[in-house]
């Protein structure tokens, strides 16, 4: 217990550093934007690619990660779909919580399963990555297209075409490409990306506690708390269930549940705002999951640890 607390406190440590920065204005607001940016499309794709690349695809059980990973993004979006008469809120409140159910926040992930996991949890949450990411953002923006308070119906090659030039994804899609052609990691180029992806996991981290809200926070409703019991206690429940059911050994059960319980996406947010979701509420989800996480992602870790 103690050394997996060890593990995580720095993951944690660094959420909190962001925030505390960006409150006492010891960097310009101007900062964190182009932080965001350069983790976004530089220092995550390298990490991703590069990890990728070398991995070896060839010992794990593809087939059983994919149906225990997008089972559980299924499952939940069906669950949190039910819940809606019950949950009393507006059209494009309940497309704000929508995203809140499924869209996981892969910083946070990457940086979990690196410290816990080693080189093999990372590859497999690179995987859940290539996996989610394409999945949510479809599902995401159907949902905010449906019930946001909008006028815009995405076409399908549209929104094929915006999820295809996701960074992440790219960066997963053509590490693959490299590792399964035998190319892996090429020369100069390699080792160039090694070192730009060590700087992901800080920056990323920091940039996460920068956009915490703590006043959107405190505003947080009933419909906020159904949503964080969901994505940080159910969504990993389902996880183990379907990992335990296909029989995945423990590294790629801990990567997959681990990655199943990380709280909402800061890009939930973004999606809201322009589509037409309830953007006040997309902010209390995302702050209230992630202070939350920081308890329930070490517990699980634990749980994970003792099975």
């Amino acid at each position: 217990m103690i050394a997996i607390l060890s593990a995580l406190l720095p993951t944690f440590a660094l959420i909190v550093l962001g925030y505390a920065l960006r409150q006492r204005s010891f960097l310009p607001d101007t900062f964190w934007p182009g932080a965001e940016k350069l983790t976004y499309f530089v220092t995550f794709p390298a990490l991703l690619f590069s990890n990728t690349a070398k991995a070896d695809l060839g010992s794990l059980p593809l087939l059983g990660i994919t149906v225990a990973m997008l089972g559980t993004v299924a499952i939940c979006t069906v669950l949190i779909i039910a819940a809606k008469p019950v949950l009393k809120v507006s059209p494009a409140a309940f497309s704000s919580l929508v995203q809140g159910a499924i869209r996981p926040n892969t910083y946070i992930g990457l940086a979990v399963a690196a410290a816990l996991l080693g080189t093999e949890g990372l590859t497999v949450t690179a995987l859940c990555v290539a996996l989610v990411v394409p999945t949510v953002n479809v599902i995401s923006v159907l949902a905010c297209a449906h019930w946001g308070d909008n006028d815009r119906k995405p076409g399908l090659l549209s929104l094929l075409r915006d999820v295809g030039k996701n960074p992440l994804l790219m960066a997963c899609v053509f590490g693959s490409v490299f590792n399964l052609t035998g190319i892996g990691l090429p020369p100069i180029i390699g080792p160039f990306l090694e070192v730009l992806g060590r700087a992901a996991l800080p920056i990323g981290l920091l940039a996460v506690g920068a956009g915490l809200d703590l006043t959107a926070a405190r505003r947080a409703g009933i419909a906020v708390g159904v949503s964080s019991f969901g994505k940080l206690v159910v969504s990993p429940a389902i996880a183990v269930g379907l990992c335990l059911a296909l029989g995945l050994p423990s590294i790629e059960t801990a990567s997959v549940v681990l990655y199943a319980a990380l709280p909402c996406s800061a890009s939930a947010y973004v999606l809201a705002r322009l589509m037409g979701g309830d953007a006040q509420m997309m902010a209390s989800v995302i702050t209230v999951h992630t202070l939350i996480a920081i308890i329930t992602l070490p517990i699980i870790a634990i749980l994970m640890h003792a099975v």
